[in-house]
């Protein structure tokens, strides 16, 4: 049991967030009481909210919200998203109304689970290959590499390595992770805020697209109706598939705090499952509220490949469904393999 805390300990990386108090140009009268140490709850409890009134208002009503959404006084947070939220109160008191604020910060109540994994099959992976993106499309195999100058867009036969299409990036573009929705294929890049668009039967590039509020590109996946993106640190941005746009977010959060780097991801059985930049575990989240639900540990998979200067860190996770199995490799790692998971 020690083993699996310790393992569970060094891929989750944890970072305790919370804030907290008032913030705005103009001192209100009034300030938000919390009950919670540090504004910081599990979803499992009830956020209870208090006005502080040191002068004394005579108020006739409080109206509560939760990034602009209407709450009550007490409210359950098992329907919440995880994460950094801000809560406001607009008090009403002698034909006058002021609104202050302060942060919270939800987490899951559930420790996550740590799973293994055994090897199925192993196939050759082009040890060239900076692995960023990794999926199947129509029991097809799709990849998006990195590096500025050897950045690609690829077919692959997964059985044996051939490359059965290939598309080379420009050289200022630094490829990131790919989703393929629709019969097209989107690709991000690194820093450039630029996303691109293409058919899967031609590799043709038919468009384009710009980040919102992330300015990252690292992964992405879809679950058939939506897209989702990560951009590095703990958000995924949920995309409208016709434009593209950040309509939304998740924070991947577990009981003890936040989760940055999500990199390459993929959908499988209604999860997100996502590499951690520079670690050697993929995370499970829950897509409804962002909550890590379990951890999947590969670290032994690195020294089944070959050992040289450029090798990587794991990265890239694709699932067949035709195989009902799920595929792994890293960056120039000479191998991908086919594996199912078990827990501990």
């Amino acid at each position: 049991m020690k083993t699996y805390k310790l393992l569970l300990f060094l891929f989750l990386g944890i970072i305790i967030f919370s804030c907290g108090s008032n913030s705005g140009h103009i001192k209100s009268d009034f300030s938000i009481n919390v009950n919670a140490k540090k504004n910081t709850l599990p979803n499992s409890d009830i956020l209870i909210l208090d006005i502080e009134n040191p002068k004394h208002h005579i108020i006739d009503s409080v109206k509560y919200k939760m990034n602009d959404k209407t709450i009550e006084q007490e409210t359950k947070l098992n329907d919440m998203p995880l994460g950094q939220h801000t809560i406001s109160a607009t008090v009403y008191y002698s034909d006058d109304q002021q609104t202050t604020t302060t942060h919270i910060t939800i987490l899951n109540s559930i420790a996550p689970k740590v799973y293994t994994f055994n090897i199925i099959n192993e196939y050759p992976h082009d040890i060239t290959s900076y692995t960023q993106g990794l999926e199947f499309y129509n029991g097809e195999l799709y990849e998006s590499t990195g590096q500025k100058g050897s950045s690609k867009l690829r077919k692959v036969d997964y059985k044996t390595g051939e490359v059965l299409k290939n598309l080379n990036l420009s050289n200022e573009f630094f490829g990131e992770g790919l989703t393929i929705l629709n019969d097209n294929i989107y690709q991000l890049t690194w820093e450039s805020g630029t996303g691109f668009i293409y058919d899967v039967h031609t590799f043709e590039r038919t468009g384009s697209f710009k980040y919102g509020v992330s300015k990252e590109g690292w992964g992405l996946c879809n679950d058939s109706q939506k897209i989702y993106k990560s951009d590095g640190t703990e958000n995924i941005w949920t995309l409208d598939p016709e434009t593209l746009t950040e309509k939304d977010k998740i924070q991947a959060y577990t009981n003890k705090g936040k989760i940055i780097g999500l990199n390459e991801m993929e959908w499988i059985d209604g999860k997100i499952y996502a590499n951690r930049y520079q670690k050697n575990g993929v995370a499970i989240i829950n897509p409804k509220n962002g909550a890590i639900e379990a951890v999947i540990d590969f670290t032994s998979l690195k020294n089944k490949v070959k050992q040289h200067a450029r090798l990587d860190v794991l990265n890239g996770i694709a699932y067949n469904s035709k195989t009902n199995t799920i595929f792994v490799t890293g960056k120039n790692w000479d191998k991908l393999f086919e594996v199912e998971i078990v827990e501990k």
